[in-house]
């Protein structure tokens, strides 16, 4: 056949050569008909054994779970067993039946149509793309209700084919990743799929290439077509050449040693060749993810994201953690991380993603009731979490991040409940670090062009690119329409990153960047030049943002950074960024 190049969005790095193994969902497109009414209860009795045989495999999954599987995948397969007992899964499809005699399948999928739709107003891009959750639960559903499966290759006997294997897929859920556990597979195409998709973040924990969000992959790549996977350029290469191969494959001997020298940089500090020690933390998401941190050598922690012990509680009879139980994840945190700082981000939900069941009729979700601004109208729910997140203080150092700050009220608001939260804990006779650094999200353009009431204010700043990103530029990058103008390099948003990062060091204030830009190797140089001395990112990424930083010399960076800071123009940004990065090539 003819080769073809398709193109996708890249989540992970490194260039994956192999065989397409297609795995194929079960379609939620099923065959709709009506049950008579004598044949109603059979019908609901069928789905209920086919939730509880998919249970019984989920919980089979995890107790088979290799003790070196990333935790994003145990993490992961919990919450689908959270959303098959959730009872808009396991219970609404069933009122369906009995009230309108839909069969089993078509029930279910009207269902997780209707929660699909609710979870397309969401504003947040990661908390968004759960949707996929609820479907490939739905999918693991209809697989049992129609007898159909997925078939992977026995690890025994591995052939050339099998030991390069490539998953080629609509989507791919956590647990059917896991039937790949004794497969030595080597990279994931997906149709679907995003930055925060599944795919995306196990590939990365893994280190494995991946390139999602490709359309129609899964139909134009057939089994067993050989595939070039360059995830740095996002691209798939479908039946290349031998030319092609070869070139492709002395690219990935020289990556692979790469890597190997990249290990070696673990406890190496991440100093730039005139002297200048750059923090590199870790983002998390999970009490887990603090030993994946360590082992990649990360500072410390630069963002909890707390509300995911909020968001994965849908269906429980109380669907708020208790203060112990957010207390208990937050020292698991903190004591993992063995006394490196851990940077807590308050509860980041609202509005588009309520925490109750109440409707919404938001006409734009991303300027509604969310992060502080919920947090705020909600203080019993705000003050629990800061009461048990400066418990958590006691057992090594923490950090307080508030989201989404645009005014001066909200900042003082914030700092009289922390105040609140104190004197409980005293007069409860709780332990705490009573100096607790409280900082605050920069993910507004009002808050960076207002920073001077900040700085007086608060202890530190974080910058949260993605938003600030969406919020300047007025693009939600999820919304393949208009993704291709979210643009990190425009002027303005590295303008408004220059006035925060500058404004920040005349105050003597410190200020870190936890957004995507952080953990993009392409501005490494560029931040570093700018004057960011602390960058937070996905703990896989650590090792080569490290490499970079010992192979800088920030006094030959600065004439590039200059020029870039003074033009508007993306040729020139671009080119004089392709040039400074061609800086210290060497590797340390």
């Amino acid at each position: 056949m003819a080769s073809f190049t398709l193109q996708g969005i890249p989540v992970s790095r490194g260039i994956a050569i192999g065989r397409a193994h297609l795995l194929r969902p079960a379609a939620l497109d099923v065959e709709h008909y009506l049950v008579a009414q004598e044949q109603v209860e059979a019908e609901v009795l069928r789905l209920q054994a086919a939730i509880a045989q998919v249970h019984k495999e989920l919980q089979s999954i995890w107790a088979d779970l290799p003790q070196d599987a990333p935790t994003e995948l145990g993490a992961f397969i919990d919450v689908h067993v959270l959303i098959l007992s959730d009872p808009m899964v396991s219970e609404a499809p069933l009122d369906i039946i009995r009230s309108r005699h839909y069969n089993a399948e078509w029930a279910l999928v009207t269902q997780v149509d209707e929660l699909s739709a609710q979870f397309d107003e969401i504003e947040d891009e990661y908390l968004r793309e759960r949707k996929a959750d609820i479907q490939q639960v739905a999918e693991r559903i209809l697989k049992v209700l129609t007898g159909s499966a997925n078939s992977v290759p026995r690890s025994d006997g591995i052939d050339e084919r099998s030991a390069n294997m490539i998953v080629v897929a609509r989507d791919i859920s956590p647990a059917d990743m896991m039937q790949f556990r004794d497969v030595a597979f080597a990279g994931f195409v997906t149709d679907e799929g995003g930055q925060n998709s599944h795919t995306a973040i196990v590939s990365r924990s893994l280190g494995i290439p991946a390139v999602v969000g490709m359309g129609n992959a899964s139909h134009l790549i057939e089994q067993d077509d050989w595939l070039i996977i360059d995830s740095d350029a996002g691209v798939v290469i479908v039946a290349p050449t031998s030319l092609v191969l070869e070139q492709y494959r002395e690219r990935q001997v020289l990556l692979q040693k790469q890597r190997k020298k990249l290990g070696k940089l673990k406890k190496t500090p991440a100093i730039t060749q005139d002297g200048v020690e750059v923090t590199l933390l870790a983002n998390i998401e999970l009490p887990e993810d603090a030993a994946h941190a360590l082992d990649a050598g990360a500072s410390g922690v630069g963002l909890f994201r707390s509300e995911f012990l909020f968001m994965e509680r849908s269906g429980q009879e109380h669907k708020l953690p208790s203060e112990e139980e957010q207390f208990e994840a937050y020292r698991a945190a903190v004591q993992g991380m063995k006394g490196r700082p851990v940077t807590i981000r308050t509860l980041d939900v609202g509005a588009d993603k309520p925490l109750d069941t109440t409707e919404h009729n938001i006409l734009n979700p991303a300027l509604g009731l969310r992060a502080i601004r919920y947090c705020l109208t909600e203080p019993q729910l705000f003050l629990t979490q800061l009461r048990a997140i400066l418990r958590a203080s006691a057992f090594g150092p923490v950090k307080i991040l508030i989201p989404m700050m645009a005014h001066s009220f909200e900042i003082d608001q914030t700092l009289n409940l922390i105040a609140q939260a104190k004197k409980e804990l005293q007069a409860e006779s709780k332990e705490f670090d009573a100096n607790v650094p409280v900082g605050a999200m920069i993910e507004i353009p009002a808050a960076a062009l207002a920073l001077p009431m900040f700085v007086k204010k608060l202890d530190f700043l974080s910058i949260g690119t993605n938003d600030l990103i969406q919020y300047t530029l007025a693009i939600d990058r999820a919304d393949h329409e208009v993704a291709h103008l979210y643009d990190d390099l425009h002027p303005a948003i590295l303008q408004l990153l220059h006035t925060i990062v500058t404004t920040a060091e005349k105050a003597e204030i410190p200020v870190s960047i936890c957004g995507g830009m952080a953990g993009d190797i392409r501005l490494t140089r560029l931040l570093t030049g700018m004057g960011f001395r602390e960058l937070s990112m996905p703990a896989a990424l650590l090792p080569e943002i490290k490499q970079a930083i010992l192979n800088t010399h920030l006094e030959n960076v600065q004439p590039y950074v200059k020029k870039i800071l003074r033009s508007y123009e993306p040729v020139v940004i671009r080119e004089t960024l392709a040039a400074m990065e061609m800086l210290g090539q060497t590797v340390h």
